[in-house]
């Protein structure tokens, strides 16, 4: 039994989408970052008090790539990590470490730390399709932080096309429909 802990619109949206993406049955709990995450009941699920949070048989898994790592080995046949590649196994991880620790942290460096590491992960993608080659766990945590920051910190498409090309074929999988319109259902329906 999969339990999903999260909060629309934030980090835990890459694991929404994975669970989609696989095809997992799970029971979702939508929390408020403000509220929800700071009270003792979810305090002791996650004593960090931050989502995503999967819980597996009861046990919590925490953190976006471990999730997302857990769903792609756990569900193989969605092809979210390369098979029997070590190298291109590790590239995958390579890409969401980049990803947490360069591009997610980039927005409290200031505009121009923004504008440098999207033009490496700009350099990185090379005008390819996907991060690794075929699909993966990498393009659902890249896209993530994409989407959410796009507007607000005005990454533009024009210096970043490679990118944006990405997002726009990340917006026309199903699995990302899906979650983005399930996200938005319950973000109105959260009390702030």
């Amino acid at each position: 039994m999969l339990t999903l802990y999260y909060s629309p619109g934030s980090s835990s949206l890459a694991v929404h989408i994975a669970l989609n993406e696989v095809g997992a049955t799970f029971d979702a709990k939508p929390l408020t970052l403000e509220k929800d995450t700071r009270a003792p009941a979810f305090r002791a699920v996650n004593p960090n008090g931050k989502v995503p949070v999967l819980m597996i048989d009861g046990r919590p898994l925490t953190e976006v790539a471990g999730c997302l790592f857990y769903l792609a080995r756990a569900y193989p046949q969605a092809k979210l990590l390369p098979a029997n590649d070590p190298e291109a196994e590790a590239q995958v991880v390579s890409w969401m470490s980049f990803v947490a620790s360069g591009i997610h942290p980039s927005r409290q460096a200031g505009p121009e730390r923004v504008r440098e590491v999207w033009q490496v992960a700009e350099k990185r993608l090379g005008g390819k399709e996907w991060a690794v080659g075929a699909y993966s766990i990498a393009d659902i945590h890249l896209f993530r932080l994409y989407w959410r920051f796009r507007g607000p910190l005005e990454l533009k498409a024009t210096d970043y096309p490679g990118i944006h090309a990405h997002y726009e074929r990340m917006l026309a999988r199903p699995a990302v429909k899906k979650t983005l319109e399930a996200e938005e259902k319950i973000t109105s329906s959260l009390p702030r």
